[in-house]
């Protein structure tokens, strides 16, 4: 198995995991101007309130906060813009068909490069109740009392 290269990571959504149980991810490219893609590589980029919609047979990622580039003047990007993802057709299929149950939504997940190019990993997610997230909490609470035993 390889390791997962940290260093290509630019961005992660950690609140994503804590919200949702997450069923199925998909990588996808992101359609970037040249400022945009200038930010992201400058790790300046946010996906905590990010998500993903499905208009007119295509994916777009909504609500991703990508910083204006300082050197960029008046050639500089809209913060908030909605940037088109790059999937296959197959692919927006099942997420447009996953989208319709109910309490379902896709959430961004990961921000990194790969062989010079932006990619974000998207996952379908079910949302959770307040009694799952805080069986959560418990469980990671005694999974780490566990490992300070055991370490002793």
């Amino acid at each position: 198995m390889k390791k997962e290269n940290n260093e290509n990571l630019l961005a992660q959504n950690k609140k994503a995991g804590h919200d949702y149980f997450i069923k199925d991810t998909y990588e996808a490219g992101i359609a970037l101007t040249g400022t945009e893609i200038k930010s992201v590589r400058a790790r300046r980029i946010n996906l905590r309130d990010g998500y993903v919609q499905i208009r007119n047979n295509s994916a777009f990622l909504e609500n991703v906060h990508i910083s204006e580039y300082k050197q960029g003047n008046r050639y500089n990007h809209e913060p908030l813009r909605s940037r088109r993802l790059l999937l296959h057709k197959k692919e927006i299929q099942k997420l447009a068909k996953a989208v319709q149950e109910r309490g379902t939504t896709i959430v961004p997940l990961k921000v990194y490069l790969k062989k010079g190019f932006a990619k974000v990993l998207i996952g379908v997610g079910q949302g959770k109740k307040m009694y799952d997230k805080r069986d959560a909490i418990k469980k990671r609470d005694q999974d780490r009392e566990l490992q300070r035993k055991y370490k002793m």
